[in-house]
């Protein structure tokens, strides 16, 4: 190779680094900028709101840092989020949108539920991994029925996970209040699971279990699966461009399928790991919310398993500074909410990545802005 085209192509590859790293750079800037704006929206709020703005500030920043009990109830918050999370981004990377999460993680915590009471005599560590395994199972089935009905009959999965995750909540609300009730308890619920089954707390007397452990091999899972593997990279191809994975000779509705299969046995584990690690029974509508968080925590963390777990940190160290404040200064625990929802619009938005280069903060040396705009 000539030395002008050793040194052109040696140009090139460092171009092409440098741009992604000041890519990086303003994602990190705008990343910095959204936290901010929640940060700020939380403190304005919770100075309109309460009587003792200085003393609910310090609750709702440092709360969950007071003690191991409240770091470590921070931490099991995170753990459904991320699991329900991990679920969405593998459905978003292979451009399918499962609504159906909170039906899901519902259907989930009946299912390993209704195994360990039916299967008390059994050891506590095959016991709880077979609960678990049968919760993610009906949540992976949950999902391939939107997968199959997308796949088969092109019918929007959006609509159709939706539903389905409907019905499947109106079902388990039948069964918990119905013929699985426990008439001694005072909540609407099923009777406790043996204690063999709990999963291992590893901060007492917080609710951290065993279960973040799990959270953490499941994201490892996800990332060697989408970007170290075949299959992962088939799925993300037909995430891209489901027409030309179809010309390349891809079974675009295996993968499909598979997809929002698998998000949905993520949120049924969600399910499975919230039952057997702090509830130990299954409470009527102890997954509200969940679900749909877990699609927020997917977008916020950029369909990046690490970003997933970052994201769902953050929306439990909200909630964790919400309810604190809640109990000590009287501040509504919609502040959180609050905060949330303004994250969540303003990093899905997609706007504030195009404003900073606009503004001038990063460009070449010529003056151009450093990523086009197919680049973004």
């Amino acid at each position: 190779m000539k030395p002008d085209a050793r040194a052109a192509r040696f140009k090139q590859a460092f171009d092409r680094a440098r741009a992604a790293a000041m890519s990086a750079l303003i994602g990190s800037r705008g990343m910095l900028l959204v936290g901010s704006l929640g940060v700020a929206t939380a403190v304005i709020v919770l100075c309109l709101f309460s009587a003792e703005p200085a003393r609910a500030l310090f609750y709702f920043f440092l709360s969950p840092f007071l003690d191991i009990y409240r770091f470590g109830n921070m931490l099991s918050a995170v753990v459904p989020l991320a699991l329900t999370g991990l679920g969405m981004v593998v459905a978003f990377r292979a451009s399918a949108y499962n609504l159906g999460g909170e039906g899901q993680i519902y259907a989930g915590g009946l299912a390993a539920t209704f195994i360990g009471l039916r299967l008390p005599g059994l050891p506590g560590i095959p016991g709880a991994i077979l609960c678990l395994a049968g919760g993610a199972m009906l949540g992976a089935i949950l999902g391939a029925v939107s997968g199959f009905l997308k796949a088969r009959w092109d019918v929007n999965e959006l609509l159709s996970s939706y539903l389905v995750s409907a019905a499947a909540m109106l079902a388990v609300d039948y069964l918990i209040a119905g013929p699985l009730d426990d008439p001694a308890s005072n909540l609407l619920a099923t009777p406790k699971l043996p204690a063999q089954y709990w999963l291992l707390r590893i901060l007492p007397p917080s609710h951290l279990n065993i279960g973040l452990l799990l959270a953490l091999a499941g994201g490892l899972l996800i990332s060697v699966l989408l970007f170290r593997t075949k299959w992962g990279y088939r799925l993300r191809m037909c995430g891209l461009n489901r027409e030309f994975a179809r010309y390349g000779g891809l079974r675009t509705g295996y993968y499909l399928l598979a997809s929002m299969a698998l998000s949905g046995a993520f949120a049924g584990l969600a399910g499975g790991v919230a039952v057997l690690g702090t509830y130990h029974t299954c409470i009527k509508g102890f997954s509200v919310g969940t679900g749909w968080n877990g699609i927020a925590v997917a977008l916020i963390g950029r369909n990046r398993p690490l970003g997933v777990f970052l994201a769902a940190l953050l929306f439990a160290y909200l909630e964790a500074g919400a309810q604190a404040s809640l109990l000590h200064s009287g501040v509504p625990a919609e502040v959180a909410s609050l905060a949330q929802a303004v994250i969540f619009y303003l990093i899905t938005a997609q706007g504030l990545m195009a404003w900073v280069p606009h503004r001038g903060f990063l460009k070449h040396r010529s003056g151009s802005p450093l990523l086009g705009r197919g680049q973004r």
